[in-house]
């Protein structure tokens, strides 16, 4: 003797399987887009007190660095070593904190190793 579902509850299982690669796809879709923007953006951060001021892309390409004149101290230059480092770093940290955010928007908290 065969067991029967009941005609409603029949095929159910495959198209919720189609919903959920169609929701997956959108989502990939979106994580593109959002990633795009990302990309296009442009970060800058200022340390220092302003002495050393950096701009980067959301690819993370350094596109510019501005150093004030008095911060050029041939005796001191770990100094303005130190400053471009942080500035360097801050920019990166501020980069991936955003993309982490847009992208937990788009994915609705979804952790999906590999993915970002």
């Amino acid at each position: 003797m065969k067991a029967r579902l009941p005609k409603e509850f029949q095929n159910k299982g495959a198209s919720n399987m189609n919903s959920m690669i169609k929701q997956a796809q959108k989502m990939q879709d979106d994580m593109k887009i959002v990633q795009e923007q990302l990309e296009q953006k442009e970060y800058s951060v200022s340390v220092g007190g302003g002495a050393v001021e950096l701009k980067m892309t959301g690819k993370k390409e350094l596109t510019s660095v501005k150093i004030k004149p008095e911060v050029v101290d041939p005796d001191d230059v770990e100094m303005l070593e130190d400053l471009i480092i942080s500035g360097v770093n801050e920019i990166i940290r501020n980069i991936e904190d955003e993309s982490a955010a847009e992208m937990e928007k788009v994915t609705g908290g979804l952790n999906i190793p590999g993915i970002f």
